[in-house]
């Protein structure tokens, strides 16, 4: 476990920048790694995938800085339970999103956050698919992150 000095806050905060658009972080929080955790003001807010910092459920249900992937409400239960994002219970996809991004998959009755994916196609691609895997889980509600 280790806390970062501001330095350390600062190189993190750029990190996040480049990856998503926005400062997350300020000089004053208190930013603790612990194995790929990192905790800002004692809510565990990202993780690492990759050497990347990624923005865990918690954080997104209060700070969405991710695309979004909405499926139907017979999808919920295989991505809170850490299944593969498949085509046919897609309803909308964000634009903008690349091959390979992070990208939070919600419900399309209440837009609550459910899983994280990394997309296996850009939005036109996942788009003109009518079946077959779009994107990988890598964080679900309930996951070791989830549970910190």
């Amino acid at each position: 476990m280790k806390q970062l000095r501001k330095d350390g806050i600062k190189a993190l905060n750029q990190d996040l920048n480049d990856l998503y658009g926005v400062d997350i972080l300020s000089k004053k929080d208190k930013v603790i790694v612990k194995e790929n955790l990192i905790f800002v003001n004692d809510s565990l807010d990202f993780f690492y995938l990759d050497e990347k910092p990624v923005p865990t459920l918690h954080f997104l249900m209060k700070n969405n800085v991710l695309k979004k992937i909405t499926v139907d409400m017979g999808a919920v239960k295989f991505m809170i339970n850490g299944a593969d994002l498949m085509r046919p219970g897609v309803v909308d996809i964000e634009n903008g999103i690349k091959k390979d991004d992070v990208a939070v998959v919600v419900d399309q009755n209440n837009g609550k956050p459910l899983c994280l994916v990394i997309t296996s196609g850009t939005t036109e691609e996942m788009k003109t698919m009518d079946k077959g895997k779009i994107a990988r889980n890598i964080h679900y509600v309930g996951d070791e992150v989830w549970n910190g």
